[in-house]
């Protein structure tokens, strides 16, 4: 029987497979990387010292979810985005968009209301919780508002997607139809040639 087999077709299907099967356990390989990443910010969320504002991507990632200082010396804008508030209400969140005495950029979520209307804001010192986030990737949460605003709700890790398990299904699942369809197709194959011998 195998000397019937499409070799070209055989080795494609199977090369296909080899590859979706590799994708899957790659996937799960990514979950782990992401829940021990999570576990860390959960981690670093209990932690009340203040750190330095980090300069540069792998200080980012060192202090994402702890509190820090970010000393916004110019106001480059403010807007408004939905945003929630620390009891998890829907409204709008306010942000400025900061540059630092050094050139760095950030931004600030300065606070929560109902209201879209912007809130003047002229910089200064910020206290609050640092995530890799933003048009610069580098964003505060100030812990306690300009008057007028209430307390945004603080990062959260959770919030982060994680989605590695049900990609590796799919790639799972992926090989194995194109497993199923393929020995189907062959199976077809080899009867019409044993009616056709």
């Amino acid at each position: 029987m195998l000397r019937r087999l499409p070799i070209i077709a055989t080795m494609v299907v199977l090369l296909a497979i080899v590859t979706m099967v590799r994708l899957g356990f790659w996937q799960m390989d990514r979950l782990h990387q992401k829940e021990a990443m999570m576990a860390r910010f959960a981690s670093a969320q209990s932690l009340s010292a203040e750190v330095a504002w980090p300069q540069g991507a792998a200080q980012r990632q060192a202090v994402q979810y702890r509190h820090t200082v970010f000393d916004c010396s110019e106001v480059l804008s403010v807007l408004s985005i939905a945003g929630r508030n620390k009891h998890g209400q829907s409204g709008w969140a306010h942000l400025a968009k900061c540059a630092d005495a050094g050139g760095g950029r950030a931004e600030v979520v300065l606070g929560w209301s109902r209201d879209p209307a912007l809130q003047q804001w002229s910089g200064g010192k910020v206290s609050g919780v640092f995530q890799i986030a933003g048009q610069y990737g580098a964003r505060i949460t100030a812990t306690t508002p300009p008057k007028g605003l209430e307390p945004s709700a603080r990062p959260d890790p959770r919030d982060l997607p994680n989605n590695h398990l049900s990609y590796a299904v799919q790639w799972f699942l992926f090989a194995l139809v194109a497993l199923v369809i393929y020995v189907l197709a062959v199976r077809k194959r080899l009867a019409a040639s044993d009616e056709r011998g």
